[in-house]
């Protein structure tokens, strides 16, 4: 019972085979050259590349330094910190690939086209990660893969995080296109948010039997650093390889914002208990300061009252119950600039709503 809630030519096969050689110790510079390997939305590497072995340039492990001297990029730092992003993102599809197949999430009651699903994601997110390479310019560092560890062992958990995944990445890309200076970059990142959207959109339709719908707009979250300090929870300590940038930059090294198992629903109008999930950084209070948790939705944030005794407060009645919430521990009502958070942020799921209740 399933929970509620042309192929390529032989020519691009064997270029395909060709790039999956183990690499030798300088060939990661010749990502570099933008002409290299399979172009995105020019090649159907991307799309359809069905092994499980890992796709270009997931094979490749070590950063790209500069080849040119100069000033970086207008927007170089962004898509430092994006590729970054990206490839915690692409590891947790190719996780998928490595730890199931088809049987797996047939037995556990999905469609057995699933499995082929998450295979085309990852393809998909290998493509997101080579456009942001090259989005980079030759004057600065193209950062590599870390290792990482997602901590799932089965089928209902691992498609309940890819629905969490996908709706996160797109509010870190709309909250990203904020931080852009080139024209070029926000139409990127708005291009691949849409796509990251259609992720999501096959998730809520063949795996939760939902709406795709998530209301007339999805959620602006104004820091995307924040959302993508977040994700450093997934890498493996000190298993990024020498020479990569700091991930990401700037850090204001948040305390992490989660849910006490006494919340409710987590739907509009009922009450939430936060919880600090990092022992080692829980967040300090002033007794004689006010703070808050201001919550975001759509173009929308919405100040509810926190208590810093019971660490609660209450999910805004005002919001539809559709798509992504984003909450966070603020200093100032609205959290008006990005250092009057003081925690978060923490990802309120809406669809499905099994994924925050419990129930998964």
């Amino acid at each position: 019972m399933r929970s509620s809630s042309s192929c390529l030519a032989s020519v691009a096969l064997l270029f395909a085979e060709i790039l999956h050689a183990a690499p030798t110790p300088q060939s990661s510079e010749i990502l570099a050259n933008p002409d290299f390997g399979p172009i995105p939305a020019e090649s159907s590497y991307y799309s359809n590349y069905n092994g499980t072995s890992p796709p270009f340039p997931g094979n490749y492990t070590q950063p790209v330094f500069p080849t040119e001297s100069g000033p970086p990029g207008p927007d170089d730092l962004l898509f430092q910190n994006l590729a970054g992003a990206e490839w915690a993102i692409y590891n947790f599809y190719q996780f998928g690939v490595d730890t199931f197949n088809e049987s797996a999430f047939v037995e556990a009651g999905y469609p057995a086209s699933t499995y082929q699903r998450i295979i085309e994601i990852r393809d998909n997110e290998a493509g997101h990660a080579r456009i942001f390479e090259e989005a980079i310019s030759n004057t600065s560092t193209r950062p590599a893969q870390c290792k990482y560890q997602f901590g799932i062992t089965s089928p209902v958990a691992y498609l309940a995080a890819h629905t969490v995944v996908e709706i996160a990445s797109m509010a870190f890309l709309t909250g990203l296109i904020l931080q852009a200076t080139l024209d070029s970059s926000k139409a990127a990142l708005v291009a691949v948010a849409e796509t990251e959207a259609r992720h999501e959109a096959w998730g809520l339709i063949e795996i939760w039997n939902q709406s795709p719908f998530g209301g007339p707009v999805d959620t602006v979250f104004p820091y995307a650093n924040q959302i993508l300090d977040t994700t450093k929870v997934f890498v493996v300590p000190n298993s990024c390889p020498a020479g990569n940038p700091t991930y990401p930059i700037p850090s204001q090294n948040l305390p992490a914002l989660s849910y006490a198992e006494n919340s409710t629903t987590l739907l509009p109008g009922s009450p939430i208990t936060f919880a600090f999930s990092n022992p080692a950084n829980q967040p300090t209070f002033d007794a004689n300061t006010t703070y808050y948790a201001v919550f975001f939705h759509g173009l929308l944030n919405i100040t509810e009252p926190f208590n810093t005794k019971t660490y609660s407060s209450i999910v805004p009645p005002e919001f539809e119950a559709k798509g992504l919430f984003l909450a966070v521990i603020a200093d100032t009502p609205g959290a008006p600039t990005i250092d009057t958070v003081k925690a978060g942020p923490l990802v309120i799921v809406e669809q499905p709503v099994e994924i925050n209740s419990g129930i998964l």
